[in-house]
């Protein structure tokens, strides 16, 4: 089995490119990912390394990506933290630039380990707060600004909203009359969150995609391990961070729940990834905490306008194997918008109950 064009024998002479002992290994495509092309390579039965082609035109400064990872990585180091090692090039390189077939890295694969796309586990949901907690203490004296933008304007929601404008002007009618819905529901949100500001809120070195299935999990203790897939590792604010956790797991239907009754903000995962947060100790300060709850329908909203502006573009940037495929990840997620907004009151009451500020 393949991803694309990348066969067995070609992924292997990839890899051996790479300092690895050796010796005789499997590659086996992982087709989760929606980005890149991600490979787990194995020696006999054992899981050894995870290969990895960046895709360079969603990432176009590859350099600059993997100087964010090798820097962070010099500050993930803790024993509540399980760190991941890349595995330089033969000549000592972070990562390997090919003619034919483009960027590629190497990672250390962890053992036992899992990775969640849902839960209705309260541990799992207690156990996601307190790695993120540690990520992000771990990285407090990393400075920000060492850190480049792998995706300029990311979570910039003037900005997405300009594309979404832009891609509604541009689409054909039969697409704007399918998402009228769609498109309706982001003119009334866009109107309501638009005028947020986060100016006084300290930049972070935040992970900006901490949807569960980037955490690993201990698949004998079910302690949580580490984040992964650090490539929008960059500058932002803790509630980019933490509405992305909260919108995956507060929703056990999980956003491909074809039914949209089955998106729910479940309040007892909530309270139990709050509870996590706290393990750590304070470690957010008093205007954070003031402004979290906004990060749980924020990051939903951004990402279901995305995907609205991609169907309106015809598909171009995410990865489809049907024709409404965008709008229907876009209405999954504006359904949990809706259903966080509603839960405004209750979040900023958890908040401050549970959550303490350094200051």
């Amino acid at each position: 089995m393949a991803i694309g064009k990348y066969t067995s024998p070609i992924v292997n002479k990839l890899l051996a490119r790479f300092d690895v002992p050796e010796t005789d290994y499997h590659s086996e495509p992982l087709t989760q990912g929606l980005i890149n092309d991600t490979f787990l390579i194995s020696q006999g039965t054992i899981p050894r390394y995870i290969l990895q082609r960046i895709n360079h035109k969603v990432f176009p400064n590859v350099r600059g990506l993997m100087g964010n990872i090798q820097r962070a990585f010099e500050h993930l180091r803790s024993d509540r933290y399980t760190q991941i090692a890349l595995v330089p090039t033969k000549e000592g390189a972070a990562f390997l630039e090919d003619s034919v077939h483009g960027f590629w890295r190497v990672m250390s694969y962890i053992p036992n380990s899992i990775a969640y796309n849902t839960t209705n586990d309260l541990a799992i949901a207690r156990e996601a707060g307190r790695v993120i907690a540690e990520f992000h203490m771990l990285l407090a004296n990393s400075n920000p600004a060492d850190y480049v933008d792998t995706i300029p304007h990311f979570h910039d929601l003037a900005h997405r909203k300009t594309q979404f404008l832009d891609a509604l002007a541009a689409a054909n009618k039969k697409r704007i009359h399918a998402a009228k819905e769609a498109i309706a529901f982001a003119h009334k949100t866009l109107e309501k969150l638009s005028p947020i500001s986060f100016e006084k809120l300290p930049l972070r070195v935040c992970h900006n995609d901490t949807k569960l299935n980037n955490l690993l999990f201990s698949q004998k203790t079910h302690k949580a391990l580490c984040l992964i897939d650090l490539d929008t590792l960059m500058k932002g604010y803790f509630l980019y961070d933490f509405g992305d956790a909260v919108r995956i797991i507060s929703n056990p239907g999980g956003e491909d729940a074809p039914d949209l009754a089955k998106i729910t903000f479940e309040r007892p995962l909530f309270e139990a990834f709050i509870d996590g947060l706290a393990l750590n100790g304070a470690f957010l300060h008093q205007n954070e905490l003031e402004t979290l709850r906004i990060g749980a329908f924020l990051m939903p909203f951004i990402h279901g306008l995305r995907a609205l502006s991609d169907y309106l573009n015809n598909d171009q940037y995410y990865k489809v194997t049907y024709e409404l495929q965008n709008l229907d990840r876009c209405q999954r997620l504006f359904h949990f918008t809706e259903k966080a907004l509603q839960e405004e009151a209750y979040m900023r009451k958890m908040i401050v109950e549970k959550l303490i500020p350094i200051d």
